[in-house]
């Protein structure tokens, strides 16, 4: 009698033991979740950045103040200046750029109605990019730039940012001795 009742409390520590333990794995995996959400919204928002820098739209740089809306493509614009402190999110002077069904709202929660896929996770904030001139490449004919993006997950607490150095060279065309 006394050995089953030892065999079912050993049994019912390693239960509890057990159950405490995937509760910490359900919120592990929860916290890699939204920090991979994070990360493909800043991502995403470095890709634009050198899709837009392709384009032939970009400059030697100049100031940059404030927060324009990147989703206009003419409004995207090169920064002479670097970021003073990248992971210091959100940055005063960025571009904000939300690609197509990524729904921003404060708190994040879960997506209702019309906008976005229902029951998908709404964004606590809007991803922004930062693209900063850096000179000349060895080659005289490249530019080269850096194009930094950071976004937030479902909680303002999972932020990622995602830097890329984009070197693009000039085109010629050659005509032939004209």
């Amino acid at each position: 009698m006394v050995t089953c009742l030892f065999i079912l409390l050993v049994i019912t520590l390693l239960a509890v033991a057990m159950y405490r333990s995937t509760g910490l794995h359900e919120k592990i995996a929860g916290n890699t979740l939204e920090k991979e959400r994070s990360f493909h919204a800043a991502e995403s928002a470095v890709r634009y950045g050198e899709w837009w820098l392709a384009q032939d739209l970009r400059g030697a740089g100049g100031a940059c103040e404030g927060i324009v809306d990147g989703n206009t493509a003419s409004n995207m614009r090169v920064c002479a200046a670097a970021l003073a402190t990248p992971a210091a999110v959100p940055w005063a002077n960025r571009v904000s750029y939300a690609p197509p069904k990524l729904v921003v709202k404060p708190g994040g929660g879960l997506i209702a109605g019309s906008v976005g896929v229902a029951g998908d996770v709404n964004y606590a904030g809007g991803p922004g990019l930062y693209i900063q001139y850096l000179g000349l490449g060895p080659d005289p004919r490249q530019s080269i730039y850096r194009v930094t993006g950071a976004a937030y997950g479902g909680v303002a607490s999972t932020i990622s940012v995602v830097q890329s150095t984009y070197a693009i060279s000039a085109r010629t065309l050659d005509l032939g001795g004209l």
